[in-house]
């Protein structure tokens, strides 16, 4: 660590030193001039000190010269991986949230008057000495089909600021206005998207889930106009601006600038043929975020970059299988939102399982089920094939695909059902039938309509004991999660009027060409279903389905209880296994979330000026597995329903929250 230090403050001294890079244009000493006298000087924040790396070691663009405005006008970038911005500044920012915990990653401690200065700042109406803004150059895999150049349209880099800790943190300003990579948009995000990422930022990272960070996040009385559900109904919203930290925020969209032209969508990327940029661009990855590997090759470049790709193989299968232990669902997993270190990345329309169901989509613009949460370890499997394209010739394909192959089903499997072991409380040993077991409790919580979240926290309290009296009270417990009749017919109504139905399976007879021009075969499926579960329904009563549930879950407890029986013997002291099966299991159950409700309730407040709610929601989620934050923050306001009732954030969805739409 030592040695690192002393490495970073030689780094930041010849950083200092050094004269502007070939390429880039000093600052003029009129423009210099200007900039010192137009930028405030910060107090809070002045120790931050920043060493922008990436700016000199990949390809920087200089905006063309032109009037007021064309630096961010909508272009091609070709030949760089990044390009010059300026934040546009917003009408009297205002703090809706900081993060402490992310803030002290940057040596930053909590003064009374931070607010003022972090709004200036973190809004961009102001930068700080030593930032240098810029918008990175990507492309991407959207939905399977490949979109030519995307890049930070509505984020900018700020820079990297190095810490007395020895590490290199890189800030982000997500909504600070137009780059080249807007194309038609504004640059900008509002409101409640960005109290949506701020909180799920800091919820993952606390759930124990490799993340981008959220140091804070600043609302405005600047509006945009929105049509929040694709319906038609446009509406004015308040701009925000989120703080994000990461190591880097580059991803596998960042190696696909050089794809030559698609054969199914006919786009390029920007860098087709720059072979050099690429090699530059993986020198850069490797030797900055994963040294070890640098170290380890350093005469053999193919052995190199095909350790890297073995790395981010084992990274993103653990990262997928983490999602899946708690519930989580991107709703985009598109190639431009995978972290190129295997963090979470990107937050849009994703959500936290509330009802278990394999098929969930998160989100509402996903009409073909792509990115359900089930098949999100497939997508990333998906994506790191597009990653192997992208890096060939560095590292030739067949040998890319060999290591994904070889690495990610097996890194998925074994991290899954690791984690799937603690949160049952499996602690003593590892047996064959474990991954069945596992699956038979997944089919259990799907047919009962039991909530994922609870299920598991429930099981925490199970009685292990044989022949315990408490079971009866526990299968209690245990059925009141799951899914009344009422939120069934709700969940399974159909989606499509019968006549639209009809016409649909018609064309899928008689039309399939036609059919997927204004459907899909998957979303006719889904709603087939639908139909099907609505009949079976309206055949049931409420005290059947409870008679149902309960001997489905009798039925796993009888064999969990024998599993733990097992695990309980290779112990040897029953009481020491109990106090570590329970203090196992608390730690990978969290018992909050960021359910859409709860975000939700956030968003509504903070839109009427009451920022309380989300701060209140931050600070519970800091410790999701239940701890001292319970007291004072356990409890939120409920959005809907009876006036005053209060709703705990780690209850059961209330009715309303089936008809939130995220797109």
């Amino acid at each position: 660590m030592a040695a690192l230090r002393a490495a970073l403050a030689a780094s930041l001294a010849v950083a200092r030193a050094r004269p502007p890079p070939l390429g880039r244009r000093p600052p003029s000493a009129r423009c210099s001039a200007l900039a010192g006298a137009m930028e405030p000087a910060p107090r809070w924040l002045a120790g931050l000190r920043f060493d922008n790396r990436a700016l000199r070691a990949l390809p920087v663009e200089t905006p063309p010269p032109g009037p007021e405005g064309a630096p961010s006008a909508p272009r091609p970038v070709p030949g760089a991986c990044f390009s010059r911005a300026r934040p546009e500044p917003l009408r009297r920012p205002r703090v809706v949230a900081l993060s402490e915990p992310a803030l002290a990653l940057l040596g930053l401690d909590a003064p009374p008057a931070r607010e003022a200065e972090a709004a200036l700042f973190f809004s961009g109406n102001a930068l700080l000495p030593g930032a240098e803004p810029a918008a990175h150059c990507y492309c991407g895999h959207q939905f399977g089909q490949f979109a030519g150049q995307l890049g930070d349209g509505a984020a900018m880099y700020v820079g990297e600021v190095c810490t007395e800790a020895g590490e290199r943190w890189e800030l982000q300003l997500k909504g600070a206005g137009p780059t080249p990579f807007s194309r038609q948009a504004d640059g900008r995000k509002v409101l409640r998207s960005s109290i949506r990422e701020f909180l799920c930022s800091e919820a993952m990272f606390h759930l124990g889930i490799p993340t981008t960070r959220a140091g804070s996040c600043v609302s405005s009385q600047s509006t945009v106009v929105r049509d929040p559900f694709y319906d038609g109904n446009p509406r004015p919203e308040p701009c925000a601006v989120v703080l994000r930290l990461a190591p880097t925020f580059l991803r596998f969209g960042s190696f696909e600038i050089f794809k030559p032209r698609d054969e199914h969508t006919g786009r390029a990327g920007p860098s087709v043929g720059r072979d050099d940029i690429r090699l530059q661009m993986l020198d850069y990855v490797i030797s900055t975020f994963y040294p070890e590997i640098q170290a380890s090759h350093p005469g053999d470049p193919v052995q190199k970059h095909a350790a890297f790709f073995r790395e981010v193989t084992r990274r993103t299968a653990r990262l997928v299988a983490e999602w899946q232990c708690v519930g989580f669902c991107h709703g985009v997993l598109n190639t431009d939102n995978m972290s190129i270190v295997g963090l979470t990345i990107d937050y849009g329309p994703f959500g936290f399982l509330d009802r278990y169901d394999p098929g969930h989509v998160c989100n509402a613009s996903d009409t073909a089920g792509r990115y359900s949460y089930g098949k999100q370890p497939e997508v990333c499997r998906w994506n790191l094939q597009k990653l192997a394209e992208a890096l060939d010739p560095a590292l030739p394909l067949e040998l890319a695909e060999a290591i994904l192959a070889q690495e990610f089903d097996a890194e998925f499997g074994r991290h899954y059902l690791q984690k799937m072991r603690r949160k049952l409380g499996l602690v003593q040993t590892e047996q064959e039938g474990d991954g069945a077991l596992v699956a038979q409790l997944l089919e259990t919580m799907h047919l009962t309509g039991a909530d994922f979240t609870n299920s598991f926290s429930l099981l925490s309290s199970f009685p292990a004991a044989p022949e315990s009296p408490d079971l009866d009270e526990f299968l209690a417990a245990l059925t009141a999660q799951c899914a009344s009749l009422e939120e069934l017919r709700l969940a399974f109504r159909p989606q499509m009027d019968p006549r639209q139905l009809a016409m649909m399976l018609m064309l899928a007879q008689s039309n399939p060409q036609l059919l997927a021009l204004i459907g899909t075969r998957a979303s006719l499926a889904r709603e087939l279903e639908r139909v099907e579960q609505q009949s079976r329904l309206e055949q049931l009563s409420e005290a059947e389905l409870h008679s149902k549930n309960r001997s489905r879950w009798a039925a796993w407890l009888h064999d969990y209880r024998a599993r733990l029986e097992k695990d309980r013997e290779a112990s040897g002291d029953a009481a020491t296994w109990q106090a570590e099966r329970t203090r196992v299991m608390r730690a990978n159950n969290p018992k909050y979330v960021l359910r859409n409700y709860i975000a939700q309730g956030a968003i509504e407040a903070a839109e009427s000026g009451d920022f309380s709610e989300v701060r209140r929601g931050l600070k519970l989620l800091e410790t999701p597995y239940g701890g001292e934050a319970e007291a004072a923050s356990e409890v939120a306001a409920e959005t809907g329903g009876a006036a005053g009732r209060r709703r705990s954030y780690s209850s059961k969805p209330p009715l309303w929250a089936a008809e939130l739409c995220v797109t």
